[in-house]
């Protein structure tokens, strides 16, 4: 994990909001990669971002759900951000990570290719999801522009509802 994410979600543990304050209307994102597309999710949705555990199987569930795992006592869905994004699974290596997102009491933990970077976004630079995505299955709450890039963001109640 890059050093400015361990600073940013330091700061975001501890409750520092003074930096924030100065920036109304600023996004804190965690960046990540799967596949070929960078997709981000709100900061203060990650519960944490840990290295690939040990996972059980669960059957009569889809693909993309590869099980549960067990993190200090809660046992954790894990879904495949690949395989439920319709792209082919990849084997786990060095980069791959799990990140545990918790919205209110829904918990999920989601396989990604990789971090890339935590950023703070101006929301002005924030389009909604274009017209053509915008049905009940999308997961796509808008659209980031950076100087070299465009990065989806994700919705977080889109992506922790369980359908299996």
């Amino acid at each position: 994990m890059s050093e400015k994410l361990k600073e940013v979600m330091k700061n975001q543990k501890n409750g520092n909001k003074a930096e924030e304050d100065k920036d109304v209307g600023i996004v804190q994102l965690v960046c990540f990669m799967v596949g070929d597309e960078e997709f981000a999710v709100p900061i203060l949705s990650i519960q944490e971002i840990i290295k690939p555990i040990d996972k059980t199987r669960v059957p009569s569930t889809p693909a993309y759900v590869l099980g549960v795992f067990n993190l200090r006592g809660s046992v954790i869905p894990l879904i495949d951000l690949r395989q439920k994004f319709g792209l082919s699974p990849q084997n786990v290596n060095d980069e791959t990570r799990f990140i545990v997102i918790r919205d209110g009491e829904q918990v999920s933990g989601f396989v990604i290719d990789r971090l890339t970077e935590a950023i703070r976004m101006p929301e002005d630079k924030i389009d909604p999801a274009p017209e053509s995505m915008n049905d009940k299955d999308n997961h796509i709450y808008g659209v980031g522009k950076r100087e070299d890039k465009i990065i989806s963001i994700l919705k977080i109640d889109a992506l922790l509802k369980r359908n299996f």
